[in-house]
């Protein structure tokens, strides 16, 4: 499947995962986004469901094991190159998820992988859907344990 200039929209998720109160977030090594702050996620492969997504990708992104919950929001994310035309089109499905397990550590394809409060937020460069997302949670304290 080819993620730039794709022929259709291609489907990935994120893992929103908190603990106390804190948000965990990546800082991409890749585009589109390079260098920003968002949750750890990434493509569905071919016959992989929604939540073994989450799960695949948390771990790779961040070490650590997760159980996905419920939908936490769902993102179009189309880039346009400077002709217009559509460099990149995401269909993004963020689920809740519980680590249970695993050390925090952050993979090849991510530059920075760390537990975040509501003030750190301010000082990240982070995607616009992430920051609105982790800003609600983090103010509201949000209790997720009927979510995930």
């Amino acid at each position: 499947m080819k993620r730039e200039y794709p022929d259709a929209p291609v489907v990935a998720v994120g893992a929103v995962i908190c603990r106390d109160d804190r948000i965990l977030l990546i800082r991409r090594n890749q585009e589109p986004a390079k260098g920003l702050w968002t949750f750890p996620g990434g493509v569905v492969e071919l016959g992989e469901s929604l939540q073994e997504a989450v799960a695949r990708e948390a771990l790779e992104e961040t070490g650590l094991r997760v159980v996905a919950g419920g939908v936490a929001t769902v993102i179009d994310r189309v880039v346009r190159d400077e002709a217009g035309r559509v460099r990149f089109h995401y269909v993004i499905v963020d689920y809740f998820a519980c680590a249970v397990g695993g050390l925090l550590q952050p993979g090849s394809d991510v530059s920075d992988a760390r537990w975040v409060s509501l003030e750190d937020l301010d000082e990240l460069d982070i995607t616009e859907p992430a920051g609105d997302l982790a800003r609600r949670w983090l103010q509201e304290r949000t209790d997720l344990t009927g979510l995930i």
